[in-house]
């Protein structure tokens, strides 16, 4: 366990203070020089306590027990012996604690044999050991406060780590796809905008079709970051399975025969899982629309959604090039399998035989597994 907080001098201030009120009784009470030299050495170490505190324990034990077994009993109060029990207890194990309590109380019993009275009093005994047993209650007590403090704050910082993954996915799904359209888009009204001026328009009509839309889920996004700050801001829904069509007439736009099956009704999904299985189709289209200027052809993707077994299929192929060599993992495949995990489901991803690239989600369904 790491130190406790605060500032570097406040345990040699502690030290330095706890010694002055151990020698000065002594000093007035005329302690010969080896009794001052082992009183102050029953609190000095206090100074270290945080570096070594199994150490600075052993150090003051010792110098009681010496100054007890030597000079007799020690008159001091043995602040410095509660203080080291309490920083053990805080900054050390149980067991280590558990030890050098033991030792803390044969000290103690030692001081009450040497004393004037051969039978020590049970009284001043219980008494010390209660002492010692509520500072390592109180230490013990510290490190599980510190113990808890430190999870919630790696719980927390989990927590904004998932966050910051979100987000940075639905950056990449909304940005990537509608770039890419308008990008496409953008081209093509270049490319005919002397000789075919129609399909020019078209074009320059569907890049605005789509930078509305790319800015309506960014708007949708920036709602649901703001919510903490304002309760009352609206909950904008986001896309979902049925804006399947708008998505498939976007990519069909951008020069993609796109086809869309689905078989079932998918009203009862979660908001969640709706919105995981439109992203997962959204980002396979968008990486189809990536290759479609290196293909020879025209390229056809076909979408098919269904429920089977308790379980929503989604399936994305496409007949584009052929993919060559081993499929490097970017973003995009990444955000989609971490989507699918996140409720309990799985992606796979890879090229088909011959040509072209598959995508397959498989989501259990809420209430049918």
């Amino acid at each position: 366990m790491r130190r406790l907080p605060g500032p570097s001098l406040v345990d040699p201030a502690l030290a330095a203070l706890l010694t002055l009120l151990t020698l000065g009784p002594l000093v007035r009470a005329g302690e010969p020089l080896p009794g001052l030299v082992l009183a102050t050495l029953t609190a000095a170490p206090i100074a270290v306590r945080q570096r070594v505190p199994v150490v600075t324990a052993v150090l003051v034990l010792a110098a009681v027990t010496a100054h007890q077994l030597v000079l007799g009993a020690f008159p001091g109060s043995g602040l410095g012996m509660v203080v080291a029990m309490f920083t053990v207890a805080t900054l050390r194990s149980r067991r280590t604690a558990a030890a050098v309590f033991a030792a803390a109380v044969v000290v103690v019993w030692l001081g009450g044999a040497s004393g004037a009275d051969p039978v020590p009093s049970w009284f001043d005994l219980a008494q010390a050991v209660l002492v010692l047993a509520g500072a390592w209650a109180l230490g013990e007590s510290t490190r599980r406060w510190a113990q808890r403090t430190e999870a919630l704050a790696a719980e927390s910082a989990r927590a904004v780590a998932a966050e910051r993954r979100r987000i940075a996915r639905e950056l990449h799904d909304v940005v990537g796809h509608h770039l890419s359209v308008t990008a496409l888009q953008a081209g093509v009204a270049g490319y005919v905008f002397d000789d075919d001026p129609a399909t020019a328009k078209t074009a320059l009509a569907t890049v605005e079709d789509t930078t509305r839309e790319a800015l309506a889920e960014m708007r949708r996004l920036l709602e649901v970051l703001r919510a903490d700050d304002d309760p009352d801001a609206d909950y904008l829904p986001q896309p979902g399975l049925a804006a399947l069509p708008d998505l498939a007439e976007r990519a069909r736009s951008a020069g993609v025969a796109v086809d869309v099956r689905t078989d079932g009704t998918f009203d009862d999904l979660s908001a969640g899982q709706d919105l995981c299985a439109y992203r997962v189709v959204q980002e396979s289209l968008t990486n189809v629309i990536k290759h479609t200027a290196t293909a020879p052809h025209a390229v056809h993707a076909q979408v098919l959604v269904e429920r089977r077994d308790g379980t929503l299929h989604v399936d994305v192929h496409d007949d584009g090039p052929a993919v060559l060599g081993p499929v490097r993992e970017g973003h995009g495949l990444r955000g989609m399998r971490e989507r699918a995990a996140l409720y309990g489901g799985t992606l796979t991803a890879g090229p088909r035989d011959g040509r072209g690239f598959a995508v397959q989600l498989r989501l259990p369904v809420r209430g049918e597994q």
